[in-house]
């Protein structure tokens, strides 16, 4: 995985701004499925606090997404987002289908997209677990424990959304990592010039960790963020309470 590099990580999700992407020739006026987007027609997740079995899915090219299989298109799936290619977890599937996580508002979106020679299947056999109520971090591998942290989590007027999410890119703001989720702040709309997305990235005062103290986004120590460097595209996040 190799990260974007942009500029200013004093405002980590202004840099989100980069991840609209353009309708390519010839398609619908259907919504892109991105972090800027807010789509109410999108279903909400069956089993938001259930692990899935690490399929992630790429498209080759924009997808449409259906709210069931075959069913009506609701929004369309870009190649790329934040400069990195588009990977989402698989969390169901049938003959032809498979529902996957969603980077759009509300928080749990999903959407059917068909499994044709236009998208790509792969597995990623990490899992990134987030206990809020332990602010701790930790990282599973073949559903092994490879690594635990404590970390920083949202105050209490700007909760860290629970729920299952994944990581969504990978960038470098002034040489450290920071790594965008599927997730949303529930009470900032936008924030430091982004649309309030949820990220895992370092902070430089160590006294925050094992506190509730950020906007939504979880801050880990320097330690972690080499460990999560090695997660792919797509790999699920889950965050409990």
């Amino acid at each position: 995985m190799s990260p974007v590099r942009v500029r200013n990580a004093g405002i980590v999700l202004a840099v989100l701004l980069l991840s609209a992407g353009a309708a390519p020739a010839g398609a619908t006026r259907l919504p892109y499925a991105t972090t800027h987007a807010d789509i109410a027609a999108l279903p909400a997740d069956p089993a938001p606090f259930t692990a899935s079995d690490g399929v992630v899915l790429h498209p080759a090219g924009a997808a449409v997404v259906r709210e069931r299989p075959a069913g009506r298109a609701v929004a369309m799936l870009p190649a790329r987002q934040l400069g990195n290619p588009t990977w989402v977890p698989v969390v169901e599937r049938v003959p032809g289908w498979a529902r996957v996580l969603l980077p759009a508002r509300p928080n749990g979106s999903t959407g059917w997209v068909a499994i044709d020679r236009g998208t790509r299947l792969a597995r990623s056999t990490y899992l990134v677990r987030v206990d809020i109520g332990e602010r701790r971090l930790t990282l599973l591998r073949h559903g092994h424990r490879i690594g635990g942290w404590r970390v920083a989590v949202g105050a209490r007027e700007t909760p860290t959304p629970v729920g299952r999410t994944f990581v969504l890119g990978s960038l470098l703001a002034d040489g450290s990592l920071v790594l965008p989720t599927g997730a949303h702040s529930d009470t900032l709309d936008r924030y430091g010039g982004g649309p309030g997305t949820v990220a895992l990235h370092g902070w430089p005062d160590p006294s925050v960790y094992g506190k509730a103290i950020s906007h939504g986004c979880v801050r880990v120590p320097e330690e972690a963020l080499r460990a999560l460097a090695k997660v792919p595209l797509g790999t699920l996040v889950l965050i409990t309470i």
